[in-house]
């Protein structure tokens, strides 16, 4: 059997092991340690599933609309500081100063929201179950290649996301003690660990790209 990682596409095929991991070929997936991660993103075994099984059918829903005014000054903020490194790249520097303003603007704006990790998992679980199917469907809909390809990258670090709580809440303060936390500036992408891969194994940006979260 074959098992393929759900965050960056590496498989671990049963019959050839892990050598970068030292499990020897045959070792059957149950077989592996509980806290065995992909060798290439550090994704734990429950973001993996079966190369056998086939995609979910598509989610038939209402098209999302162009703005949903639930979303927070947090979550303005986050996608105006998107839209800034978008426009750094087609070096549209007056547009992306100005994106930088709202993004600073709406970060002095948000609020805290009460909550706790629990709450955040339940939060992840809602978009990937709801959110995400109803996306895609919207985006084939519309024939929109663009956000069909951003979606694949955004779905993709959501589940490192739930992963990560799933671990927090069992390892608390000890799955980032004394180690390194790293964030894509691109996708998004969370890596938790002293070096960074070479590439983003979502997104395939260079290292550089993974910056290290500082901590107060």
């Amino acid at each position: 059997m074959k098992y393929v990682c759900t965050i960056c596409g590496y498989i671990y095929d049963e019959a050839a092991g892990a050598l970068e991991s030292r499990i020897p070929p045959n070792t059957p997936w149950d077989a592996l340690p509980s806290d065995w991660v992909c060798p290439i993103c550090g994704a734990p075994k429950d973001v993996f599933e079966k190369a056998e099984e086939e995609a979910p059918a598509a989610v038939k829903d209402e098209p999302l609309t162009s703005f949903d005014a639930s979303w927070n000054q947090l979550a303005l903020s986050a996608l105006c500081s998107n839209l800034a490194k978008g426009c750094e790249k087609q070096y549209l520097a007056e547009e992306a100063a100005l994106y930088n303003q709202l993004a600073a603007y709406f970060e002095t704006k948000a609020v805290p929201k009460e909550g706790n990790v629990q709450d955040l998992l339940n939060q992840v679980e809602q978009d990937l179950k709801e959110l995400y199917p109803a996306a895609k469907q919207a985006a084939d809909d519309a024939y929109d290649r663009g956000a069909k390809r951003i979606l694949v990258w955004s779905e993709k670090v959501k589940r490192i996301q739930e992963s990560l709580l799933k671990r927090y809440e069992t390892e608390q303060q000890n799955l980032i003690k004394d180690t390194k936390v790293y964030v894509c500036e691109i996708c998004g992408f969370i890596y938790v660990g002293d070096t960074p891969p070479e590439v983003c194994p979502v997104c395939k940006v260079p290292s550089f790209k993974l910056v290290e979260v500082e901590r107060g």
